[in-house]
């Protein structure tokens, strides 16, 4: 359900920007925008985000499912909201005179820690471009970030959705990570170092050389620190940046 007042958003959406007021008549009093959010977060945080059904939400406000349906016309609004809710607002802007290196590079780490402390949002299906306060908050403080380096609007939008596609990838690929470590109940050393043997017996070097040059090295052995590829990813996508932005000068 969309408006008619120029904007193409639902109804809730517009509301999470504050240009709507609560039902005029019919629901139940002290059910809000606010709280139905809140509970589909807190279910989330719980159970996970396949938990979260408006049925669910509404046994825990102890409202009908109907009643939920004046606020929040559809579950896809309600995830879009749900996410708003979880990254938060984005950190203050870096003082002046910060590098647009040093400040993209905050922006990413701080979107990773977001998606850390709510790794369901991960899983909220990607509909379109950021529509929610919050998300274009933050849309808004990557773009500042590359303020003065020459490039033109299309190419930092193409930057911040570059950094920011590396980190939600990341940060999604991590959470795996650990939660297969979790289930296994191995220490990570003892997990990479049975997978390092079990390669070692299937990996020909005849037929897969590069790999068998990788083992020997002792690089799948190794235990990397929880941080070491982000940082690593990071700055390559940085040092890439930074020849787009130097190309731009010249």
């Amino acid at each position: 359900m969309t408006t008619d007042d120029g904007t193409g958003l639902p109804a809730s959406i517009e509301a999470a920007w504050g240009l709507r007021e609560r039902p005029a008549k019919g629901p139940r009093p002290g059910l809000s925008l606010r709280g139905i959010v809140d509970a589909a977060v807190s279910v989330a945080a719980a159970e996970g985000l396949a938990a979260v059904s408006m049925g669910r939400v509404a046994k825990e406000l102890g409202a009908s499912t109907m009643s939920l349906y004046r606020y929040v016309a559809a579950k896809d609004e309600l995830y879009l909201l749900m996410f708003d809710t979880a990254i938060g607002a984005p950190p203050p802007p870096p003082p002046p005179g910060t590098g647009w290196r040093e400040a993209l590079a905050g922006w990413a780490r701080a979107q990773r820690e977001a998606f850390q402390h709510h790794l369901w949002a991960l899983h909220v299906p990607i509909s379109g471009p950021p529509a929610t306060p919050n998300s274009v908050a933050w849309w808004d403080r990557g773009l500042a970030a590359l303020a003065g380096t020459g490039l033109d609007e299309g190419s930092k939008t193409s930057v911040v959705l570059l950094v920011s596609s590396f980190v939600r990838s990341e940060a999604g690929l991590r959470a795996d990570l650990d939660a297969a470590m979790r289930a296994t109940g191995e220490a990570p050393g003892d997990l990479m170092g049975r997978y390092a043997r079990t390669l070692r017996r299937l990996a020909d070097p005849e037929r897969f050389p590069a790999l068998a040059k990788t083992l020997d090295a002792g690089v799948i052995d190794r235990v990397d620190g929880p941080d070491d590829e982000f940082r690593f990813g990071l700055e390559r996508l940085l040092d890439g940046i930074e020849v787009l932005v130097a190309r731009t000068a010249r």
